[in-house]
């Protein structure tokens, strides 16, 4: 594997030829998520993409979103039938 590293000042970064990260992907994404570093990937010496580790937002479970933020108003077991008299077929 060739490995290009370009230092610039503490930082280092990782070159790859698209067709070694085609062939070494997995290996990439581990080297990535171990790390944290990005690698660019070059084709025919020219820098076309740059892979590196996802941004971790402060997402909330589906599960919660909606909780404490509706009301029960009234009795919805044995609640008013005149509210549903529009979806009744005659």
């Amino acid at each position: 594997m060739t490995i290009s590293f370009a230092i610039m000042g503490i930082m280092k970064e990782r070159v790859l030829s698209a067709s070694e990260c085609k062939a070494k992907f997995l290996a990439c994404l581990s080297e990535i998520e171990q790390f944290g570093e990005p690698i660019t990937i070059t084709r025919r010496g020219r820098p076309v993409a740059v892979l590196g580790p996802a941004r971790h937002s402060a997402r909330k479970s589906p599960k919660d979103s909606w909780a404490r933020r509706g009301r029960i108003v009234g009795d919805i077991v044995n609640g008013d039938a005149s509210l549903w008299e529009v979806a009744k077929l005659e």
